[in-house]
């Protein structure tokens, strides 16, 4: 699905990683490692089509991204660090919006979203009275919306509780087994079933300094 080959960035006059090469099949799941500030959100946005100060070469099911950009944003779903939704709507309102800027019709299952994300209840309230971990539970509902196989998510377990990040780790696994990709980032030590393959940016660093 994603390629990526020769990928070279710095920041700063810093070098991030040189040489980074992988490439994704369906059933993946991908962990980007990495302490505070080794570059992990700005591999993931390098990824997304988000950053364009990098070398090297990235493709999608074969062919150069730049050729296939529209295909590829209509296949991939990607959920920032922020969880970027709008405190004045509703956890409704927030799905409703998010499925028609995509143009899915998918109103019927909204409410099953909301529910699979511990939101019952709280689905006609502003998001600015739920709490932290509620509003990142709203954010992640999108996920069980979207058509898209490729998922690139960054840091989603932060301010879930312990229940919350076991369930969506198997909500994550269960994408996988379905035949979709996982590239995510996180400091969270993952419990899962299923095989993770792992890019750690720190001894890449390691490797660039020597």
């Amino acid at each position: 699905m994603l390629g990526v080959k020769d990928l070279y960035c710095e920041r700063d006059d810093r070098v991030l990683f040189r040489n980074l090469g992988f490439e994704t099949a369906a059933g993946d799941i991908w962990q980007i490692q990495g302490s505070n500030g080794s570059g992990k959100t700005t591999l993931l946005r390098i990824l997304c089509g988000l950053n364009d100060e990098y070398q090297g070469e990235i493709h999608w099911n074969g062919q150069a991204l730049h050729k296939v950009r529209a295909d590829f944003h209509r296949q991939l779903f990607y959920l920032g660090h922020a969880p970027a939704i709008n405190k004045t709507l509703t956890p409704r309102e927030n799905l409703r919006w998010f499925c028609a800027s995509r143009g899915l019709d998918k109103t019927d299952e909204i409410k099953q979203a909301l529910n699979s994300f511990k939101l019952y209840g709280y689905d006609d309230l502003p998001c600015y009275q739920l709490s932290a971990g509620q509003q990142r539970r709203v954010s992640l509902a999108r996920l069980k919306l979207s058509a898209a196989p490729l998922w690139i998510v960054d840091e989603p377990f932060t301010a879930l509780d312990k229940a919350g990040v076991a369930e969506l780790e198997a909500f994550l696994e269960s994408h996988a087994d379905n035949g979709g990709t996982v590239i995510l980032t996180t400091h969270h030590s993952l419990n899962m079933k299923s095989p993770v393959k792992t890019i750690d940016l720190d001894a890449l660093a390691t490797q660039v300094a020597a």
